[in-house]
Parts: C-alpha cells; structure tokens; sequence
C-alpha cells in the first residue's frame, strides 16, 4: 500500500506551482487527475523550447503519476462533469486568478455544499485576500516583490533571479504541506477546509532569518553574491583548477579548517578567532582565504578538508549533478516509460520512506490520454461520452501522437 492510496485529486491547476505539488502527492500514491482545456491543455505544453520528441520538457518535469481529462469548463455540461468529480475528490486544486473561479460556479463556498469534505487549495501570487489580491502573480515577478532578487547576485551588482523557479516550486511543495495537513484534520473534524497558499507567503516564509535580522538591527540584508551574512568563511573561492564551495559555520570547524591546511597564523590571528570576529573582518579573511586557495588544486584541497571533516566540495553542472554516482545510488533520476518520448528521465523522489516509498507508476500524461476512462468511471456510457465529444465539452483523444 501507499501511502497517500485512496487520496483522490481534481486538478485544474496548471504552469508549475499546482503541478509540481499534485505531482508530489501523486509520487505518494494520491489519484491525480489532471483537468485541462480541450485542444490546448496546459500553457507547459508550449513553454518550448527544449521539446523532447516533440513534447515540452518543461511540462514532462512536474507532470507525472497523473491522468489527464480534457473539459470545457466554461460550458454548462463542463461544469456539471466538475460537480460529479468534485463529489467523489478528497482534494480540490486550482491556481487561477481571484474570482475567475467563483465566476465558473466553481468557488470553494459552491463546492463545499456539493462536499463538505472537500479540501479546496487555491493557489495565486498574492492569496486571496488583501489589497493585491487581484494581481497576476509569476515566478519571476515573485521573485522581485517578495525581496529574493534584492540578495541575490553580486555585491553592488544589478540584480539576478535564481536559476530555477524558486518560488513556485517551494509553494509546490507548501501547498503538498498544507494539503495534507488538512487530511489529518479532517480525521479529527470530519470537514474540509479552505487553504489560501500565495507565492508571496512563501516567498516571505522562505527569508526566514533575514526577516528577523532586519528587525534586530533595522538594516536589510543585501547582494553579498556566494558569501553569507553572519558566517564567514561560508562562499565560492577560486582554487588553482576550478571554483569550490568552502563551508566553515562554526568556531570548531575554523580550528580544524585551518590545521588541515597549516594556517596557523589565522588561526591564533586575534582577528579572525571567532565567527563574530570573522565577521567583523570579512574583506581581509576572505583576500587571505582567496590567495592561499588559488595556489592550491583542488583535489589537494578536498583531501586535507575532508580528512579533517570541514564542509567543503566543488561547484558542480547541471550534467555533473545528474550523471554523478552518489546522485545514481540515491535514485535521483527516473527512466520513465512513455508513449513519445525515448528514454524520458526526470528528477527523481527526494524523500525516502523505509514502508511506503514514493513509485513511478504512469508517464506525464498526454492531453486529453484518460478522458474516457475517467468518464468511464464517473458512470457515463460510450453514447454520453460520444455526445459530450461531439458538442467539444470533452476533446477528442485519438492517439498519442495526434495530442500532445
């Protein structure tokens, strides 16, 4: 058994945030399915390029253990396909902007009359409520109003978003926290609930002790590039061969730092003798760290720093990650099976439960793959299937290459 098996999920999330977060749930065992518009689907079918065989590697990579169903759910026969869904789903998705769904008859106050066990995650860039409520929210733009891209690059630099979509994909994995929290409270109530999970709440939950240090010391933290703010040494350094990280949080791993690589006289250097100190001295200890590693090769740092069990490593490629044997061991990436796309891999499952582990068990869907199947399941026959087709309720699911 797994763990979330018998959880079923209606989905009509799309882009990332929702996906990534069914997509989690769908790893542990909950019943995904995916609801999307006939014809287009999912907007991270077109976010090309790359494509892989002709399919968006973007939508590949947060859509996995899902079924797919396509509806026009602005119809009136749409809508009542959701009403039937939404009276057998334990969990209810959705990202769309602030009353689009109320508009649709869609609402969570509509839906909970239909099941009050429903628990109904809307997901939005600024929550539902408050006097931003009605913006758009994005990845990128998230990034900038929620602070991220004020410490993030160079110091004096312009500045830098990160290199993956950060924001949505922690509020993926927030709204897989509060959905689940929910569950277990509906043990004990019985009722569903609402949750209102915003980008910008996460994105302001994940500053976490910057918000704190600002209001002990009224200053707010700025672009330090790889360096950290109250540790030092904590950043990237340049050795002889390549760039490294050197991770040295704490007075114990100073003093082993520098007998492993005979640096006594920073060691009983008043200045740098403890974090605070190192801290206060920054600009020095960091010129002193950067000119005796940049004589040295890397593999001879390595040596001495691991033997002695400081933190420190290399700063590794995309392609080195994913090719790397520790990251093989821990099965990190997945071959999945799939109907288009030749030998398709992904990033695999980060939590490793020892009784019920998370499983592969379908590919990221192609649009509209299960449409009859979960029809099927609603109770529909052939006839009412082929009807709703031929009115464009639900889109037409021919073969896997004529809708992807």
């Amino acid at each position: 058994m797994e763990a979330l098996e018998g959880l079923k999920v209606l989905d009509l999330s799309r882009t990332l945030a929702g996906p990534f977060c069914t997509m989690l749930l769908g790893d542990m065992g909950a019943d995904i399915i995916k609801v999307e518009k006939p014809g287009t689907g999912d907007e991270t079918r077109r976010f090309t390029p790359p494509k892989w065989d002709g399919v968006s590697a973007y939508y590949l990579a947060s859509n996995r253990n899902k079924r797919s169903i396509t509806i026009d759910m602005k119809s009136e026969e749409g809508k009542q396909l959701i009403y039937k869904m939404a009276k057998e789903s334990d969990v209810f998705i959705e990202n769309f902007r602030t009353g689009a769904m109320e508009k649709m008859g869609l609402g969570y106050e509509q839906l909970k009359k239909l099941n009050p066990r429903l628990i109904y995650c809307s997901i939005s860039g600024f929550g539902r409520t408050g006097p931003e409520k009605n913006r758009a929210g994005y990845d990128l733009l998230l990034q900038g109003y929620g602070g991220l891209m004020s410490i993030t690059g160079e110091t004096g630099g312009s500045p830098v978003k990160t290199g993956m979509s950060l924001v949505d994909l922690t509020m993926g994995i927030f709204a897989a926290y509060g959905i689940l929290t929910a569950v277990i409270a509906r043990g004990k109530t019985g009722k569903g609930q609402f949750i209102d999970a915003s980008l910008l709440d996460g994105q302001v939950s994940l500053l976490n002790f910057l918000v704190t240090s600002y209001f002990a010391t009224g200053k707010p933290a700025g672009r330090m590039g790889s360096a950290h703010p109250t540790i030092v040494p904590y950043q990237a350094f340049s050795a002889k061969d390549m760039d490294i990280i050197l991770a040295v949080p704490n007075d114990g791993l100073w003093a082993k730092c520098c007998q492993a690589l005979n640096w006594e006289d920073l060691l009983t250097d008043p200045r740098f003798k403890t974090n605070e100190d190192r801290v206060t001295h920054r600009h020095e200890l960091v010129y002193f760290i950067s000119k005796r590693l940049s004589l040295l090769e890397s593999k001879e740092i390595f040596a001495c720093l691991d033997a002695a069990g400081v933190p420190c490593g290399p700063i590794h490629t995309i392609d080195q990650v994913v090719n790397h044997p520790h990251v093989l061991s821990r099965e990190m990436i997945l071959e999945v099976e799939h109907p288009i796309v030749k030998n398709l891999k992904m990033a695999g499952f980060p939590i490793k439960l020892s009784d019920t582990p998370a499983s592969l068990k379908r590919h990221p869907p192609l649009l509209g793959e299960h449409t009859e199947e979960i029809l099927s399941e609603l109770g529909l026959f052939a006839d009412d299937i082929e009807q709703l087709k031929q009115k464009h309720i639900v889109g037409e699911y021919k073969d896997f290459k004529s809708s992807i």
